[in-house]
């Protein structure tokens, strides 16, 4: 494939840089690239690598478009609210460049699925916007060996990086691990529209050259970009000879400390779910509705029957929550939820309930919840 024919017309304007010219056009035809989270950064990063011409594409990511998305996530358009994203990417990117292979993988990356997805790529995109999902992927990537161009996100800020396993350092050289509930996702922190935008063109910017072979790749370097004063700035930094998985003398040798420990005390219940289990028979007596949030979120609106208790006050008030229910934890999108959980559960020998996607999943599912009645903020009563 590495001599297969140039459209001339379709790639002019790359034919006509000497760096790229017929042979590095024909590398990236020869590529490929699989694209973890085709959200913001997966947008422009899928769209500017399938209009380059890379040869085979992956697009990871188990989640459904929603409304929200589209004031980043340029590669959907309304028409499509509540397809998957994989898929609907996959048609769109072939559209642009029928040159292109484009593989839609519709499943969530985790540690046992993550040697079958990468093995087949030469270069990894990390788009996704998770903690414990980046160290993962940084972990995979240098124990087979792939080039790894990451991105962030994070208001009016954003920063990339490229790791090159065995020749620079790697996320784990630069971060120390932190607890994933005290890292703000976008919907809990905001973002502005445009910044995975160019975080996302960074990103595929990146690839072209790795995968071509021209210019300074952007290995042990952080890039930080500021939107607001419009800056970039550049940290360097070594590799770790201490670094867990790519220093001197590693302990992490597989992905098996990634693997999901059996929480046997924490369920994880959807929207619907909860809704169903608040109807059945003495629902509203077992369970107990405990909004973890802060109380500015409260006030925007809440799940009727809710008790609110902040996550920072939770250690001091769980005697609130009685022996004889389950407490169901609620909080945006279900981080800081499942962190209450955990809190619950190592605490009281009782299970617990984590509502996955929180108020903005049933905000999906079943509209927006009503605002707080005032004379009741602080009834520590079951669920109504």
């Amino acid at each position: 494939m590495a001599n297969a024919p140039v459209d001339p017309a379709r790639y002019a304007r790359h034919l006509a840089l000497p760096e790229i010219g017929i042979e590095g056009q024909q590398k990236l035809a020869a590529s490929s690239v699989l694209i973890i989270g085709a959200g913001g950064l997966g947008s422009p990063a899928g769209l500017y690598l399938a209009a380059a011409g890379v040869g085979r594409i992956g697009l990871l990511d188990h989640d459904r478009i929603e409304i929200s998305n589209l004031q980043r996530q340029v590669m959907f358009d309304t028409r499509q609210i509540g397809q998957g994203k994989a898929e609907t990417a996959r048609a769109r990117l072939s559209a642009l460049n029928p040159d292109v292979e484009v593989i839609a993988h519709a499943e969530k990356l985790v540690a046992s699925n993550a040697e079958r997805l990468f093995s087949p790529y030469d270069l990894i995109i990390d788009g996704t916007d998770r903690l414990a999902t980046r160290y993962l992927i940084n972990d995979a990537c240098v124990l087979l060996g792939k080039p790894l161009v990451s991105a962030a996100i994070h208001r009016f800020e954003g920063q990339a990086m490229t790791c090159l396993p065995g020749r620079s350092p790697c996320y784990r050289c630069l971060y120390p691990e932190s607890p994933e509930d005290l890292i703000p996702s976008c919907a809990t922190a905001g973002v502005l529209g445009v910044l995975p935008g160019v975080m996302g063109a960074l990103q595929a910017t990146e690839a072209i050259k790795l995968l071509v072979g021209i210019g300074e790749p952007l290995a042990g370097r952080l890039l930080t970009y500021d939107a607001l004063n419009l800056t970039f700035g550049e940290f360097r930094f070594e590799r770790r000879r201490d670094c867990a998985v790519c220093g001197e003398h590693p302990t992490i040798t597989s992905l098996a400390h990634h693997e999901e420990k059996p929480l046997s005390r924490i369920a994880e219940w959807t929207p619907r779910q909860l809704a169903e289990e608040l109807k059945k028979e003495g629902g509203e007596e077992r369970l107990m509705l405990v909004d973890v949030r802060e109380p500015w979120e409260w006030a925007e609106g809440r799940l009727p029957g809710s008790v609110h208790m902040p996550l920072a006050t939770l250690p001091q008030r769980m005697a609130e929550i009685p022996s004889d229910v389950t407490p169901v934890f609620i909080c945006a999108v279900g981080g800081r939820s499942m962190a209450a959980c955990r809190l619950f559960t190592a605490a009281r020998a009782q299970d617990a309930v984590n509502l996955a996607g929180g108020v903005v999943g049933w905000s999906n599912e079943f509209g927006a919840p009503p605002k707080p009645d005032h004379d009741h903020d602080h009834d520590h009563g079951h669920a109504h």
